[in-house]
C-alpha cells in the first residue's frame, strides 16, 4: 500500500477503537438495569476502572434517597454527587486500596432487609478494594500481586488466588450486606464474561476452593509469606459457595461485556461496506505468541482468502498476559498489547497490505501512559533505520519503548470503561496472491 493509504488505514482502526470504547460507556448502557427504589435506605458501593462513571449515572438517574462510596483508579475521579468517591492504585494495590475495602464494609454495617445496595463493578477493582485476610500485611500482599501479574497466570488464576487471600473478595462484600437486597451491575473485563470474577466478584458466590488457589501458587511457583501460608490453611480463607443464604435474591447483571463492543465496531464497518469478522471475544495466551497465531491468521486471509476475502478487517478481544522475569528478559517496559503488536509485527516481517491496531478499552495498557500500538507493514523497516532491535526489545519486554520511538503508542487517558484489550487487523486486497 502506498503512505496516504497506510495512512487512511490506521486513522480507520483508530476511529474503530473509539467506537468500541464508546460503545461501552456507563451512559450507554446502565438504564435498563436501574432496579426500583426500595422500601429502606438505597447505599452504592462500587470499584473499578468504570466505578466513577457508572456512580455519576447512577446519581443522575436515582430520584430517591441516596448515598455510598466507590473507589477508582487515581486520576479518574468524577463528581458524583451523592456518592463519595475515592481513589487508590492499580495494578498493585496500596493504602487507599486497604482504607476503601475498609470503608465499604463499615457501610455495610448496619443495613436491613428493607435495604438496597447497589454494587458498581468493573475490571481493576481487584486491586482498588482490596484488604488482605488475617495478618497479611499491604506490603506481603502487594508482593503477591507483582508475582501474581507478572507470572503469566491467566485473570482466571489471578483472580482465584486474590480471593482466597482477601477479607472483601469472592463473595465476603455480599456477606457485609446481608439481609440487604444486593444488585451488582458488572462492566466485564475478563474472556468469557464469567461475573464472579470480575474484579474478583466481591458480591458473588465463589465456585473455587481454597485448593485452587494452592495449584495456581504451585503452578507459578509463587513465594509466598508465611502471613499467607497461614491464611490459607485457617478456615478463614475458604470463600462463601453458590447456595449461600447471603446470595439469595440478590441480582446480577453485565451490563457492558467485551463482544458488546466488538459487534459495535463491526457494525460501524459494515455500514461502510466494509467485510469484517469476529473472531473471539475471549482471545487469552501469551501477549507474543497470540500475536504469531493472529500473523498466520491474516496471512491466510492475504494468500488464501479464508476465513474471508480481502479486503476486510478481523477484530478480537480477550485479555492477553505478559510472563516478566524469564529467562533472556528483564522487567521491562511495555503492556500485553503493545507486546501482542510487536509479536505480530515480528511475525508479519513487513507482509505488504496489512494494518493492525491493539489497545485497552480502559485506556491503560498495563501500567504505562498509552492504551496500545499501531503496527504496519512499514514497522521493521522504520525501525532499522532508528537502529531499534524489535527481536531484542521483545526479548526484554520493552515493547513500550519500541514503539514511543516510532511514534506508534495510542494515548487516550482514562477511558471510563474498561471491557478489555481491543484488536483489528486490516488486509488489503492488493497484497494477495493470485
Amino acid at each position: 500500500m502506498d503512505s496516504e493509504k497506510i495512512a487512511h488505514i490506521r486513522a480507520l482502526l483508530r476511529e474503530l477503537f473509539g467506537v468500541a470504547v464508546a460503545a461501552a460507556q456507563p451512559a450507554e448502557v446502565m438504564t435498563e438495569y436501574l432496579p426500583d427504589a426500595p422500601h429502606g435506605r438505597t447505599l452504592v458501593l462500587g470499584a473499578g476502572k468504570a466505578a466513577a462513571a457508572m456512580a455519576a449515572f447512577i446519581d443522575k438517574n436515582w430520584d430517591a434517597p441516596l448515598s455510598g462510596m466507590v473507589v477508582t483508579r487515581h486520576g479518574q475521579a468524577a463528581d458524583c454527587g451523592r456518592i463519595t468517591v475515592r481513589e487508590a492504585a492499580h495494578p498493585v494495590p496500596d493504602e487507599n486500596s486497604v482504607a476503601a475495602a475498609t470503608e465499604a464494609l463499615g457501610l455495610c454495617a448496619d443495613l436491613s432487609h428493607e435495604d438496597l445496595v447497589i454494587c458498581l463493578i468493573s475490571g481493576g477493582g481487584s486491586a482498588l478494594l482490596s484488604l488482605p485476610g488475617g495478618d497479611i500485611s499491604l506490603a506481603e500482599k502487594q508482593e503477591i500481586n507483582r508475582q501474581l501479574l507478572s507470572s503469566g497466570a491467566s485473570i482466571n488464576e489471578i483472580n482465584v488466588v486474590r480471593k482466597h487471600l482477601s477479607a472483601i473478595k469472592g463473595g465476603r462484600l455480599a456477606l457485609a450486606c446481608a439481609p440487604a437486597r444486593v444488585v451488582t451491575l458488572l462492566i466485564s473485563d475478563v474472556p468469557g464474561d464469567d461475573a464472579q470474577l470480575i474484579a474478583s466478584g466481591p458480591t458473588l458466590p465463589d465456585p473455587a476452593t481454597v485448593a485452587d488457589a494452592l495449584a495456581v501458587i504451585e503452578r507459578f511457583e509463587l513465594k509466598l509469606p508465611p502471613s499467607a501460608l497461614r491464611y490459607l490453611d485457617s478456615d478463614q480463607a475458604e470463600t462463601p459457595k453458590p447456595g449461600h443464604p447471603a446470595f439469595v435474591g440478590n441480582e446480577v447483571h453485565v451490563v457492558a461485556a467485551p463482544q458488546l463492543s466488538l459487534e459495535a465496531a463491526a457494525d460501524h464497518l459494515r455500514a461502510q461496506g466494509m467485510a469484517v469478522m469476529i473472531l473471539s471475544d475471549a482471545v487469552e495466551g501469551e501477549s507474543r505468541e497470540v500475536g504469531k497465531v493472529l500473523a498466520g491468521i491474516a496471512q491466510q486471509v492475504r494468500h488464501r482468502g479464508q476465513p474471508l476475502a480481502a479486503p476486510c478487517i478481523l477484530l478480537s478481544g480477550g485479555e492477553t498476559t505478559v510472563t516478566l522475569g524469564s529467562v533472556g528478559r528483564s522487567q521491562g517496559k511495555g503492556g500485553p498489547n503493545s507486546e501482542f503488536a510487536l509479536g505480530l509485527a515480528l511475525a508479519l516481517g513487513g507482509a505488504p497490505g496489512i494494518v493492525a491496531l491493539a489497545a485497552d478499552t480502559d485506556g491503560i495498557d498495563g501500567s504505562e501512559n498509552n492504551a496500545g500500538s499501531l503496527i504496519d507493514e512499514t514497522t521493521l523497516q522504520r525501525a532499522r533505520e532508528r537502529g531499534l532491535d524489535a527481536t531484542g526489545l521483545l526479548a526484554a519486554n520493552q515493547s513500550w519503548l519500541f514503539f514511543d520511538a516510532l511514534g506508534d503508542l495510542i494515548v487516550t487517558g482514562p477511558t471510563d470503561t474498561n471491557v478489555n484489550d481491543f484488536r483489528a487487523i486490516y488486509i488489503d486486497s492488493s497484497g494477495a496472491e493470485a
